[in-house]
């Protein structure tokens, strides 16, 4: 459990943060952007929530709490340590993942097959899941970024790019299974 006495430390006044294993870097490094990447992706998931239905709620919930692990794993940069740390380190697992396509796949059910791209919009939630999707494409651009010059858990890479899909698939949903969908016209303003 995590405890906070205060929420400022002042140790950060200087441009710099502590990852999760204690080494101190720029508040700028690649690390530290795709961690906060995932937080602010977790604030919009949040921004979602009021309007789902308790289905999408639950599942959106879920999604909040595994994007808490997400963070805690992404800030933790020395993989091949875990063994010895005093605490094990938060990773993401494959059933994290699994769970995603299980839930994209009972969600697609419902759902016609597609005839060209759908723009973002229809209902308010649809609106807010597409933010998320676009959101959580970017949190995964840059964890593969971080990837190509740093350890990281691959599967917190596949649960992102699960993730979008989730959301996509989600948003047809609140757009009443597709039914409000907006569907691209290409070349439609010429």
């Amino acid at each position: 459990m995590v405890v906070l006495n205060r929420v400022y430390t002042k140790t950060g006044d200087a441009g710099e943060t502590a990852l999760g294993n204690g080494t101190r870097v720029a508040k700028h490094a690649m690390r530290v952007t795709a961690y906060g990447t995932v937080d602010e992706l977790n604030s919009f998931v949040g921004v979602a929530r009021p309007h789902a239905d308790a289905v999408l709620d639950a599942g959106l919930m879920r999604i909040q709490n595994d994007l808490f692990d997400l963070g805690a794993d992404l800030c933790r940069p020395d993989m091949e340590m875990d063994a010895e740390a005093e605490y094990p380190p938060l990773r993401m697992v494959d059933a994290q993942v699994t769970r995603l396509e299980t839930e994209i796949d009972d969600m697609n059910v419902t759902l016609e097959p597609l005839c060209s791209f759908i723009l973002p919009g229809g209902a308010v939630l649809a609106t807010h899941l597409h933010v998320c999707r676009t959101v959580a494409r970017r949190a995964e651009r840059v964890s593969v970024e971080l990837a190509m010059m740093e350890s990281v858990n691959p599967v917190a890479v596949r649960y992102l790019n699960r993730l979008s899909d989730w959301f996509f698939v989600a948003a047809r949903v609140a757009n009443e299974n597709g039914q409000k969908d907006t569907l691209w016209v290409p070349g439609a303003n010429r």
